[in-house]
């Protein structure tokens, strides 16, 4: 009897990714061995350690509190589907560059207005009195969830947001984000793709990518499609107004289910793995996809999943970030960076607000 195919794309993403920051010098060699290891075992993460290129010494970083933006900013330039696509690059090519045109000037409009003190990319406190928070429950193939909900502080109805956490798990920086959502206008729903184990203050940081990149990718897409079944009866949230964003990991959960949840109507994957691409002509949701243009292993992705989108007809637009790496909205980690990361925001919600809201 022949066994199922098993999808391990999202888990040699972890591999990829933990090799790179080794050999740039972001991981010490027992951080690498640690994380590998919950991967792929013992044995084969210390050969992969020993076919890497010799790291640097690791030096730790901290990174740079975050800063209003001003809003007469400029707003980000946006390119759309329409850009001509190209070749998907071999691993050895130079980072991916966006093809210029003209930006959606309705768009333009949206980022230009959302820049503003209440809705920028800062920390808001749980304290906040414009926002509240709680931690809920709910079921899921045969488990519970975990999960952190945020929501204005109003008996309004709001569209609600689904968020995907990093390969670290649902962290403090994570669920600051869905109440930066909250702040925004929006119900967000941060999910702990590690409940199954406890939850991610249970498995730990270090730990956490072991887990996740040893998980099916249908059963963690699988808690999302539960996580929306659970906010659409609930009396603040406004009907059929449904969209998701997340980051690195999480931004290769929000690709994959963009293309097996058609009720969402909006989705940005920040700096995520493209999905199957055989499964882009299921996609339903409007996508705007954030890139640093530092981050070569994910940029050579860009030219294939722009492609698949534009010959599916799908909406799909994509910026990259000029002097931004991998996690630059992080800002806890030493990627953080403040440009970026605030117009990719207002990008963001002006993408939700046109796509979601509409």
């Amino acid at each position: 009897m022949t066994e199922p195919h098993r999808d391990d794309s999202l888990k040699q993403y972890l591999i990829d990714e933990f090799i790179e920051d080794y050999e740039q010098g972001h991981l010490s060699r027992r951080d690498a061995l640690k994380r590998l290891t919950g991967l792929v075992g013992a044995s084969a993460a210390a050969a992969m350690i020993a076919a890497c290129a010799p790291a640097p010494q690791a030096t730790p970083t901290t990174a740079p509190p975050p800063t209003l933006v001003s809003p007469t900013q400029a707003p980000p330039t946006l390119v759309p589907a329409t850009a001509v696509a190209t070749a998907a690059p071999a691993a050895t090519t130079a980072p991916a560059t966006a093809t210029t045109t003209a930006p959606d000037p309705t768009l333009t409009v949206q980022a230009t207005a959302t820049v503003m003190p209440n809705t920028n990319n800062v920390p808001v406190s749980q304290d906040d009195p414009a926002i509240q928070w709680q931690d809920v429950e709910f079921p899921s193939q045969g488990a519970t969830v975990q999960a952190y909900l945020a929501r204005p502080n109003d008996n309004e109805t709001h569209a609600a947001i689904l968020v995907c956490h990093e390969n670290r798990g649902l962290t403090a920086h994570i669920k600051d984000v869905a109440r930066r959502l909250a702040k925004a206008g929006y119900v967000a729903l941060a999910i702990d793709l590690l409940s199954r184990d406890g939850g991610s203050a249970a498995v730990g940081e270090a730990n956490a990518p072991g887990k996740l990149g040893n998980y099916p990718p249908a059963q963690m897409v699988g808690d999302f499609q539960a996580g929306l079944e659970f906010l659409k009866p609930l009396p603040f949230v406004a009907q059929g107004q449904y969209g998701m964003t997340g980051f690195c990991f999480g931004g290769g959960i929000t690709w994959r289910c963009a293309t097996q949840m058609p009720e969402l109507r909006a989705a940005v994957p920040y700096y995520g793995p493209n999905p199957p691409l055989d499964d882009v002509p299921k996609i339903q949701a409007a996508v705007f996809g954030q890139y640093g243009a530092n981050d070569s292993r994910i940029d050579a992705g860009i030219p294939a999943i722009e492609q698949a989108m534009k010959a599916n007809n799908k909406i799909f637009e994509y910026k990259i970030y000029p002097g931004a790496g991998h996690a630059f909205n992080n800002d806890t980690g030493g990627n953080y960076n403040a440009q970026a990361a605030h117009e990719a925001w207002a990008t963001t919600l002006a993408w939700f607000e046109k796509y979601v809201r509409a």
